[in-house]
């Protein structure tokens, strides 16, 4: 009985330890990361940029919404949230309630698609199928039907009132120190409401620095933006890879964006040009699928320093 059992019985433990590890401890494992990219113009001071994303908040997350007031204490120049902030209809207030001291500072923000829409139980499984063939969210299956629609409407008012740009296929400007910082932000590729169309030319000429600002990274837009000359984007949405396997990496984005990019900083060049992509692995989960392996939630903060001199 050993014999026939034994390897089976110690995969099914195996697999039970480690699906109560990353439920019960990584997702809850928030931390910080760190990151300079040199990319500002020559004379301009150091940048702090705080970059949260796909905080998914369900209703009764206390940890998460303490550990996001608490980044407060990092006094940013300006935050910038990459969206996703839902993954409860009822979760408006607390995520209000997280981004409340952060909602103290400069700030800007698109949606992504679990802000407009709730969650939906799929198999995780359907992922690497969609990976396989080159299908992501509406970018090749078949229109949502039936979907839960969360009230994003206050919280997009609650941000507006607190002084945050709202990117939404738009651009705005933030003056820090002085300095006018241009940002330009598309709505969420991932259900095809990008509209590269109605903020297309590149950094305004008045802007002393610029950056560009989406949820999901499909290359798409970051062609767009690194064509028209944005030295820096902005990204969140992969989560990760979420379920990623140690000394290996991420298995798949939810994206046309390669598993090496899945997240933290790296470049993209189209059309001779060249720009910074950082991609947040973001702090939350989708509400039906709680786990997070070798892949932390995070938030970062981004130290924007001079770019190198070149000879």
């Amino acid at each position: 009985m050993r014999a026939r059992y034994g390897v089976p019985l110690g995969i099914t433990a195996a697999a039970a330890a480690g699906l109560a590890y990353s439920a019960g401890f990584e997702a809850r494992s928030f931390r910080l990361r760190r990151v300079t990219i040199p990319v500002l113009p020559r004379g301009m001071r150091p940048l702090r940029v705080l970059q949260v994303s796909d905080i998914h908040m369900v209703c009764g997350q206390r940890k998460k919404r303490a550990w996001l007031q608490s980044l407060a204490g990092l006094r940013p120049d300006f935050v910038i949230n990459t969206g996703d902030n839902l993954s409860d209809p009822e979760g408006v207030p607390e995520v209000l309630d997280a981004l409340g001291p952060l909602m103290e500072f400069p700030g800007a923000y698109v949606f992504g698609s679990n802000d407009y829409y709730g969650p939906r139980l799929r198999n995780p499984g359907r992922y690497l199928v969609e990976k396989i063939q080159g299908r992501h969210g509406l970018n090749g299956n078949e229109p949502v039907t039936g979907a839960v629609h969360n009230p994003w409407e206050p919280m997009r008012d609650a941000f507006d009132e607190a002084g945050w740009l709202n990117l939404t296929n738009t651009r705005g400007t933030l003056k820090i120190d002085g300095h006018t910082i241009g940002l330009t932000g598309l709505d969420d590729p991932h259900i095809k409401r990008d509209r590269y169309a109605h903020v297309a030319g590149g950094p305004a000429p008045s802007d002393d620095f610029s950056l560009a600002v989406v949820h999901a990274p499909y290359l798409r837009t970051l062609d767009a933006f690194t064509s028209d000359g944005y030295p820096l984007i902005l990204a969140g949405h992969t989560h990760g890879g979420q379920l990623c396997i140690p000394f290996y990496g991420a298995l798949v984005t939810n994206c046309d964006l390669d598993t090496d990019r899945v997240k933290g900083l790296s470049s993209h060049t189209e059309d001779g040009r060249t720009a910074y992509l950082h991609v947040s692995a973001g702090c939350g989960t989708n509400r039906y699928t709680p786990v997070r392996f070798a892949c932390p939630p995070e938030a970062t903060l981004l130290t924007l320093t001079e770019h190198e001199a070149r000879g």
